[in-house]
C-alpha cells in the first residue's frame, strides 16, 4: 500500500511573540519624544487583543507602526490583525482594539479548496473546522500546492504545518 503524505493549512498567531512586540513597543512610545506627556498607551488584553489609545489621528497611525513594526520583526504575521473602528475615548483620547485572527474562516477555506481542485493535482482537499489538510501520494505535488497557494497573496494569514 503507498503511503500517503498531508500538510495542514492553518491561521495561528504565537501570543507570547505578540506580549513581547506589545513589551518592546511600549517601550520604544516611553523614549519617543514626540509621545512625551502623551496619553498613548498600547496594551495587551486577556482576551487575545491589543487595545491602542494616542491623542489625535496622527498618533495613532504612529503607534499602530510601532507595534506593525515590533510584530513583523518577531515575525507575527500582520495579515493575522483585524483592525478595529477608531473611536473617542475618554479625556479627548482615540481607541482602537486590534484582534487576532485564529483559524481560517469557512468561506476562505472553500476558496483554497477550490483553488486546490482547480489544480488537477492527484490530491485530496478537506475542510476540517477551522484548518484545511491536503493529502497526497507524491510529496512533490504537495509542495507545489504549497508554492502556488504562497504565490497567490491571499489577503489572509495562513501557515503550513504537519507536513508529513
Amino acid at each position: 500500500m503507498a503511503e500517503t503524505h498531508s500538510f495542514d493549512i492553518v491561521c495561528k498567531v504565537e501570543m507570547h511573540e505578540v506580549k513581547n512586540a506589545v513589551d518592546q513597543a511600549r517601550k520604544q512610545l516611553a523614549v519617543r519624544y514626540d509621545f512625551k506627556g502623551s496619553k498613548s498607551s498600547i496594551t495587551l488584553n486577556k482576551e487575545d487583543s491589543i487595545t491602542l489609545i494616542a491623542d489625535d489621528d496622527y498618533k495613532l497611525k504612529s503607534v499602530t507602526e510601532i507595534l506593525k513594526e515590533k510584530l513583523a520583526k518577531r515575525e507575527v504575521p500582520l495579515k493575522a490583525l483585524n483592525f478595529g473602528k477608531t473611536e473617542h475615548a475618554l479625556g479627548n483620547t482615540l481607541r482602537q482594539v486590534i484582534t487576532f485572527q485564529s483559524g481560517i474562516p469557512m468561506e476562505r477555506a472553500r476558496e483554497l479548496v477550490k483553488f486546490i481542485k482547480g489544480m488537477k493535482l492527484k490530491v485530496q482537499s478537506q475542510i476540517q473546522e477551522d484548518k484545511v489538510r491536503v493529502s497526497g501520494k507524491k510529496i512533490d505535488e504537495l509542495q507545489t500546492i504549497m508554492q502556488s497557494i504562497k504565490d497567490q497573496k491571499y489577503d489572509f494569514a495562513m501557515q503550513f504545518v504537519n507536513y508529513k
